[in-house]
């Protein structure tokens, strides 16, 4: 028995190995948004690997959808789960976050000499087409998420109650308690059809100490930091926070992280939407803009540990949450009620992304009538041209800041 331990965790470490490898391949060629890396993780995983099944790859897929935070990543990170255990998690979310983080903290670390070089015509650039974006993925969310009178209802509601409450972070979090009320009354989901699951090992003990992980940190973080006179556990309890509580994807990330970092000081509203705008040019998750607003940030730690410390702590949920409800889902998915109400926040999510649209998107990005029709070529170029958005953003950036 001695013997077969070590080599067991050898297996393991190299087969974590060999998904921190397949992983960071696609964190540095992953352009094009979650909807996008899901594609490329099918091909890549399923018909090339042959790692899992179609089944197995939307039943997976269909916990990320289920969960907080970003789909695309927690569907990596499941990958990874189901090939190597937990060293595989980490080993996936590694290999597909590092490329994204390194970058935009080299961001903000550049930030200013471009501003000094080329002056603020190419970062109003980036809030232009940053607006469209989020423009698009609204619509395209509220076409999936919102559809019915009921969704519908819920999504205007929030989106009018949060503008005139203006947003934030007790107000959102008031929002989406109550759209899970609702969808749990209202709403019922039928169970995703996937006939060829893989099942996964009866859980054991690991799967229970991480989901209470998870909510020790969401419910004592705040009060650790606060008693302890701690900026990094400050700055890490907000992004933990904001971690877990994205429901809808990563450009849900924009209003949570507005209210909690822009309305605490910590970044000008300018910085944090270039940050946003040059996160679309970016491979890997959009959720990576938290390592730029991290670094950039003006409180202490700021830097390269700022943005280390920022990333880390907005992705731990989901690797907690990843961990703690795989060998559970099967069970879970079966639930109406609780899809119910995960429906529900996805619609109070949409009214949410509306307020963030209006502000601070727009508001940061339209100084003058003429940019109305800048925000609007942009918007035609990715829902009509279809250009990806990594394109559209470097080339508002570059025009703008020729041009002025």
């Amino acid at each position: 028995m001695d013997e077969v331990q070590p080599n067991a965790d050898r297996a393991d470490a190299a087969s974590a190995g060999a998904v921190f490898l397949a992983f960071l391949r696609q964190g540095l060629t992953a352009f094009g948004g979650p909807v996008a890396h899901i594609g490329y993780f099918r091909r890549d995983f399923v018909e090339r690997r042959k790692w899992l099944s179609e089944g197995d790859f939307a039943d997976l897929l269909a916990l990320a959808q289920f969960l907080p935070g970003p789909a695309s990543s927690q569907l990596g990170m499941a990958i990874g789960l189901r090939r190597a255990g937990g060293l595989g998690l980490l080993a996936a979310w590694l290999g597909f976050t590092l490329p994204a983080a390194v970058l935009m903290i080299a961001l903000a670390y550049a930030s200013p000499w471009l501003g000094d070089t080329f002056g603020g015509g190419w970062r109003h650039g980036l809030k232009v087409a940053a607006a469209a974006v989020v423009a698009q993925a609204l619509w395209a969310m509220a076409r999936q998420l919102a559809r019915g009178p009921e969704r519908a209802g819920m999504a205007i509601g929030a989106a009018a109650g949060l503008m005139l409450s203006h947003g934030g972070p007790a107000a959102q979090m008031l929002a989406l308690v109550a759209g899970a009320g609702f969808g749990w009354a209202l709403l019922r989901e039928p169970a995703p059809d996937t006939p060829d699951l893989v099942r996964p090992p009866p859980p054991g003990r690991a799967p229970l100490a991480a989901l209470a992980a998870f909510a020790v940190l969401l419910g004592l973080a705040p009060f650790a930091a606060a008693a302890l006179h701690a900026p990094l556990l400050g700055l890490a309890s907000v992004f933990y926070r904001t971690g877990a509580l994205v429901f809808g994807g990563g450009h849900v990330v924009l209003p949570l992280l507005q209210s909690e970092v822009v309305g605490r000081g910590w970044l000008s509203r300018d910085t944090f939407l270039t940050g946003y705008g040059a996160a679309q040019a970016m491979p890997g998750p959009l959720f990576g803009f938290a390592a730029f607003v991290g670094a950039a940030q003006t409180g202490a730690p700021g830097g390269w540990l700022g943005g280390l410390v920022a990333v880390s702590a907005i992705f731990l949920p989901s690797l907690l949450l990843v961990a703690g409800l795989v060998p559970y889902w099967d069970r879970l998915k079966q639930e109406p009620a609780a899809r119910g109400a995960v429906a529900g926040v996805n619609a109070v999510v949409v009214g949410l992304l509306a307020a963030a649209l209006w502000d601070p998107v727009l508001t940061g990005a339209v100084r003058q009538p003429r940019d109305w029709a800048l925000v609007a070529a942009a918007y035609i170029f990715l829902a009509v041209a279809k250009l990806p958005p990594w394109l559209v953003v470097i080339g508002f950036a570059v025009a703008t800041g020729v041009l002025t």
